[in-house]
């Protein structure tokens, strides 16, 4: 049986891959960084940690034990640390962003990985796999990239033959609610609780194994739930300009509604219907255009259960997703790339004028308290660094200018039937 080795103590890490490597059976240890002093102490006390799973119909509890939590600013910890990744089979990264993947020096995620995985190499461990979950197209080649530049140069081809690095696409909703009266705390004395709905298919890279190759031939995951994909590109686009698009939609409406979770938008069938109609309309004709022929999921039929089970999970009740969380950050979610313009956009190129989703970007402003007459100069300076080409910029902005105004008057006459 083999280690896994978790950093980042968060509901995904929590929710999904130490859930999931418990569930399996298949590893010895569960082993997991966090920084957070207070979380450390109670988990270690506890030996375990317990997520809050919401089903369709109820909330669950399940305690992961055994479970091994160590601080990488301890330094006793840190080669504890060390010594699993040595030894460890699967691993997963659940960072803020990252960007923090080199911060910390020797504290850091791709330092300790390094000395880890340079170990492993001295003592001939076995390979192992890093699942990436930072919701970052390159996640897994900018980690590789860190834990080369943190090896010696002379090991740093051996080192790496030893390890595969990952990409996810992780469409999970999870948090850690603020109301938490009827949760079950992370461990007991912590406040704090994890609350993840019950979904586990995630896509990942796939792995290489050359038959040639003894020391890959025979890798299987002890996760197996997982889903390989030989291009995850695909994958990601559907989950940026349909998933989280869509998400976002519905947390900028829903603000603007007065609404504090995602779920209350079940009072609002308009609203939903309206959600609905750009994911499938918006979002899923340019991705079942652009990528016909890679997945069932790129068809008419399998973009409609895609986004129909995305809604029916969106206002599931028993997830508490909060307006707050799906929306925070709007400015990053204005970006030319991401998932409202980037939407947009792929509808625009596919011929579709995407008028719902402009309707988001103008909630989005109005959740930035961008006012029309500022909306021009603010979109244009938050793209700047990306260069849009300058027809398409005037395409966007003259949609999100209308979209503006019809926001406004939805607005002015109480919120009638969105249409």
């Amino acid at each position: 049986m083999s280690t896994f080795v978790g950093f980042g103590f968060g509901p995904i890490q929590a929710g999904l891959f130490l859930t999931e490597a418990f569930h399996s059976g298949a590893f010895e240890r569960l082993v997991v960084a966090e920084v957070l002093p207070d979380v450390v102490a109670a988990v270690r006390r506890a030996g375990s940690f317990t997520v809050n799973i919401g089903h369709a119909d109820h909330i669950s509890a399940l305690t992961v034990a055994p479970v091994e939590i160590y601080n990488p600013a301890e330094s006793v910890d840190r080669s504890r640390l060390v010594e699993a990744v040595a030894t460890a089979g699967e691993l997963a990264t659940a960072l803020p962003s990252v960007a923090h993947y080199a911060t910390g020096d020797e504290t850091s995620v791709a330092a300790i990985l390094a000395e880890g995985l340079r170990r492993k190499m001295e003592i001939g461990g076995p390979p192992a796999v890093i699942y990436t979950a930072e919701n970052h197209t390159r996640a897994a080649e900018l980690l590789a990239e860190a834990v080369a530049a943190a090896l010696p140069s002379e090991q740093r081809d051996a080192t790496l033959r030893r390890v595969q690095f990952l990409n996810t696409i992780i469409g999970k909703m999870s948090g850690a609610p603020e109301e938490t009266e009827d949760l079950q705390p992370i461990a007991p004395g912590l406040q704090r609780a994890f609350l993840v709905e019950a979904f586990n298919r995630i896509y990942i890279s796939q792995i290489e194994r050359p038959p040639d190759d003894p020391l890959w031939a025979a890798f299987r995951r002890g996760i197996q739930v997982f889903i390989e994909k030989p291009n995850l590109a695909p994958f990601a686009e559907a989950k940026l300009y349909c998933h989280n698009a869509g998400h976002a939609l519905a947390a900028y409406l829903a603000h603007v509604l007065g609404f504090r979770r995602i779920d209350e938008l079940r009072s609002r069938p308009d609203v939903i219907e309206f959600v609905r109609s750009a994911m499938l309309e918006e979002s899923g004709i340019p991705l079942c255009t652009h990528f016909a022929g890679v997945d069932p999921l790129f068809t008419p039929a399998g973009m409609r259960d895609y986004v129909d089970d995305l809604i029916t999970r969106m206002l599931n009740p028993f997830v508490r997703d909060t307006v707050t969380r799906v929306g925070r950050d709007p400015a990053r979610k204005l970006g030319w790339d991401d998932r409202l313009i980037g939407a947009m956009r792929r509808a625009l190129a596919t011929g579709i004028t995407p008028q719902r989703y402009a309707l988001g970007a103008a909630a989005a402003l109005f959740w930035l308290d961008v006012t029309p007459p500022q909306t021009e100069a603010y979109l244009t300076g938050l793209w700047q660094a990306a260069c849009p080409d300058a027809q398409e910029e005037r395409k966007v902005l003259h949609l999100i200018a209308e979209a503006s105004q019809h926001l406004q008057t939805w607005m002015q006459q109480n919120f009638p039937k969105l249409v």
